[in-house]
């Protein structure tokens, strides 16, 4: 593999506009003030509340009745634990210690309310989630709810996928991680609440048409791979192959300046793809003989909301998030609010 040289993180020209919700500072202390309180972080909550939860929020969710920012603020929280906590375990070799939890929150996030599956101990990270969840779906339409139950799982089971990557001897093939990053981004859920937050409710019909599709993934695949530039020196110090760029790099025995370069150039066509998706969505409506005026302009709020994505989450990591500036991050090392027993820890 080749060397850590220092790259530049590109501008990646998004063609959005983007401007941030005011909540954003109380928002992103009072979720952090939730984790300390549950229990998920252990010390260092200044460096924990430099990830700038609050601040993403704001940018995505404007406009949001408060409370609501501040629940996706304590999702996004969650979210930023839990991937820590699963590298941990991954790092240590402690991955059985995961599958119980795993299941345990797909089952709940599924409905089932039989009690505490058999072998998931309490664990702060559990309990946060059934507290979260409950929330989240009292606050969401049944069809954005639905949506909700599907891509919570979806998401656990790329952590899987992102696990099995780093086995020793193994990498991934460019495809595989494309497919597997549009669901360990755990953007989906986050979209589902900001959509419910809004009040977006696109045509289920439109959601499934080709054009919509290629929409949604091209946002989400913006946002992912921007993301795994961030997030490289990290990732790659750490021997993950779970990025695009170290990818690109191994794959194509390319630098890492070059590797950076490719990726913001795929990241430049999935912008185009994007433009071209939203260009065909009126003719996707008129097909499917879609013409209340709610349902198109939902479908309008939607690609807004997208864009709002891509450009907010570039904002975030370049001003508003400390994360990937960090020095132990940078260094490949387990971030320092890391609770080695957070699954034993109610």
């Amino acid at each position: 593999m080749p060397h850590l040289d220092s790259f530049t993180i590109p501008e990646f020209h998004l063609p959005f506009e983007n401007s941030k919700d005011p909540a954003a500072d109380r928002a992103n202390a009072e979720a952090t003030a939730w984790a300390v309180d549950r229990g998920l972080i252990d010390g260092a909550w200044e460096q924990f509340a430099g990830i700038g939860f609050g601040h993403l929020t704001a940018r995505v969710d404007r406009g949001a009745p408060y409370e609501r920012i501040v629940l996706l603020s304590e999702w996004m929280a969650w979210s930023f634990v839990l991937d820590d906590q699963h590298d941990l375990l991954i790092r240590e070799g402690r991955l059985d210690a995961w599958q119980p939890v795993s299941d345990a929150i797909a089952r709940h996030v599924r409905g089932e309310r039989s009690g505490r599956p058999g072998a998931a101990p309490h664990s702060a990270l559990l309990d946060t989630f059934v507290e979260l969840c409950d929330r989240i779906l009292a606050g969401m339409p049944p069809s954005i709810q639905d949506r909700y139950r599907v891509h919570v799982p979806r998401m656990l089971r790329s952590l899987d996928e992102e696990a099995a990557n780093r086995r020793p001897g193994h990498r991934p093939t460019v495809e595989e991680y494309v497919l597997t990053r549009r669901h360990s981004s755990q953007l989906l859920p986050m979209m589902d609440m900001v959509e419910a937050d809004q009040g977006i409710e696109v045509p289920a019909e439109i959601r499934r048409s080709p054009a919509f599709q290629e929409l949604a993934w091209s946002a989400i695949d913006v946002i992912s791979w921007g993301n795994d530039v961030f997030s490289l020196p990290k990732e790659y110090s750490c021997g993950d192959t779970n990025n695009l760029a170290a990818l690109l790099a191994a794959w194509h025995d390319l630098t890492l300046t070059d590797a950076v370069r490719a990726v913001e150039e795929r990241v430049h066509a999935r912008v185009e793809d994007f433009l071209a998706a939203a260009r065909r969505l009126p003719g996707a409506l008129e097909g499917f003989g879609v013409t209340d005026a709610a349902a198109r302009t939902a479908t309008d709020r939607c690609v807004r909301s997208y864009e709002d994505w891509m450009v907010g989450a570039d904002l975030w990591q370049r001003y508003d998030c400390t994360r990937y500036r960090d020095e132990r991050f940078a260094a490949g090392l387990e971030a320092a609010y890391t609770r080695p027993d957070l699954l034993s820890a109610a």
